[in-house]
């Protein structure tokens, strides 16, 4: 392999996120190049950050040599794709492990959106401040410095599992429900921020018993000027009675009051109304970045929808994905429909793959997303909003005021799940696990570590962080209470997905 490495900088599209990770991306950058040169290489850097696709094709198309991503911050998918899909040269996706500098969580997309693509790549990660003193690390960029790519340990995965009758015959009850009524995920846009690994459309989707229907976001703003006035000071009044606390007016934060909550719910019962016009099963809600400027955000809408106690109910949840993530919203809509079969609360939250730490024995990730989240993880109770707070999301980069749904998980048995595009196939990682409880100073040290103002899940996923991060396809998960583990993967198989279980051996 040529001894000539070119470093790039994959960015956010927003100048002020990337200009907040400059010192972080130079500091590991100067970490990574004296790595790569104590291994006998010589690199050398793409200038600035590629925060458009065309820098992407502009910057690394030419690149010959063999190329290594510095992810150090949130970054999108295209701006590393676009260059590189179509060329052969070996590819390395290097992160740090930091809840407030989340390049791991930029890693997990982009990874995801290069294998939809088929383009091989591989990834090596560190938590060490100085690089070289990791062995691993070094270990893993030795190994791709020489063969162009990286093996990681598969002890973790498996492709089959024991199901019992029980579990099967419950699964195809359900399936059958499905095709009978094909469902149907409504649309509001698709593909925020370059998450071009979530988005399947409906070539894929009707494999699996899925559809779409795709609305503009721009009837958001039209519907909701027809949005009775009543309708919305109701849903306020509701929200306040079952025990949603706002937090009004707080430092940084002067500019949320209640009719910033009002005009989030304003824009929930427009979603509602668009969900009941075209009689779909679930909902997946892009918001950002285009309705950023326009509209407050989406999180108190897809909270409550991700609900069974919220305005205008019907008793039943809404799957709702943020980010319009269809890899997400397929396994949460199969999930709530196993865990209503089997006789669990239907509530399926969910999360992004944030960060994680030893904790007493385990390795936990903190779970943690700005929307999606029901109000159920916060009390167990799905008659009540109780435990449920909303926040101003932080104006640097939601303008517009409006607050999140956020709380604290409760402990309790889980499982997850995630489907993606492998080789022109939609797949689904299946795994079990559990939320934890942590001691207050260890929550907090968490939450203030990562973004206090979003819904907090401290988990054990049943897998080790390294298998996690050498194999997840998405920083994405689909997380339920209770042990459907069997049931899903039954359901899976007979929906015709490939199923992968990521779980540590017994």
């Amino acid at each position: 392999m040529s001894k000539k490495i070119a470093v790039f900088w994959p960015g956010d599209a927003r100048d002020i996120p990337n200009q907040l990770a400059l010192p972080n991306v130079q500091e590991a950058t100067v970490q990574l190049e004296r790595a790569l040169k104590k291994l006998g290489r010589t690199p050398y850097q793409v200038p600035g950050f590629l925060s458009k696709p065309h820098h992407a094709i502009e910057k690394l198309s030419a690149i010959d040599d063999p190329m290594i991503g510095m992810c150090v911050h949130w970054l999108y998918g295209p701006h590393t794709c676009d260059g590189v899909v179509g060329k052969d040269n070996p590819l390395l996706l290097a992160s740090n492990f930091s809840g407030r500098w989340p390049g791991l969580v930029g890693l997990l997309n982009t990874g995801a959106c290069l294998e939809s693509l088929n383009r091989p790549f591989s990834r090596a990660w560190t938590d060490a401040a100085d690089f070289s003193s990791d062995e691993t690390f070094m270990a893993q960029l030795d190994e791709w410095c020489t063969t162009g790519s990286i093996r990681y340990g598969t002890e973790e995965l498996r492709y089959h599992a024991p199901i019992s009758t029980a579990a099967s015959a419950l699964a195809l009850d359900v399936a059958s429900e499905i095709r009978a009524r094909r469902i149907l995920i409504l649309m509001l846009g698709d593909t925020s921020m370059g998450m071009i690994n979530g988005y399947f459309g409906p070539r894929l989707l009707n494999r699996h018993g899925f559809t779409e229907h795709k609305v503009d976001q721009a009837w958001i703003i039209d519907r909701g000027r027809r949005i009775a006035g009543k309708r919305i000071d109701d849903a306020l009044r509701f929200v306040k009675d079952k025990g949603l606390t706002f937090h009004y007016g707080q430092a940084g934060a002067e500019d949320f009051d209640e009719n910033a909550s009002k005009e989030q719910l304003r824009d929930y019962l427009v979603t509602l109304d668009l969900l009941t016009e075209f009689k779909a099963d679930c909902l997946g809600f892009q918001y950002q970045l285009g309705l950023i400027p326009l509209r407050p955000p989406s999180d108190l809408a897809e909270g409550l929808l991700n609900s069974t106690c919220r305005p205008e109910s019907n008793g039943d949840t809404v799957a709702t994905a943020t980010e319009a993530d269809q890899g997400n919203v397929m396994p949460m809509e199969m999930m709530k429909r196993l865990l209503k079969k089997k006789g669990l609360h239907q509530a399926v939250m969910f999360h992004d793959v944030r960060w994680g730490a030893e904790h007493a024995g385990l390795f936990l990730w903190v779970l943690l997303n700005s929307g999606s989240c029901g109000a159920y993880a916060f009390n167990h109770d799905p008659d009540s909003l109780r435990g449920a707070h909303s926040y101003r999301q932080p104006s640097l980069y939601f303008p517009t005021p409006g607050g999140t749904l956020t709380g604290e998980s409760l402990p309790g048995k889980m499982t997850w799940a995630r489907a993606y595009i492998k080789a022109g196939e939609l797949w689904m990682d299946i795994g079990r696990g559990e939320v934890v409880k942590l001691p207050e100073p260890v929550r907090d040290q968490w939450w203030e570590g990562t973004t206090r103002q979003w819904p907090f899940m401290a988990a054990d996923m049943g897998i080790s962080r390294d298998t996690l991060m050498a194999h997840y396809l998405s920083n994405h998960v689909a997380v339920a209470y209770g042990d459907i583990f069997e049931e899903m993967v039954a359901l899976s198989r007979e929906l015709g997905f490939k199923v992968r279980i990521l779980g540590k051996a017994s």
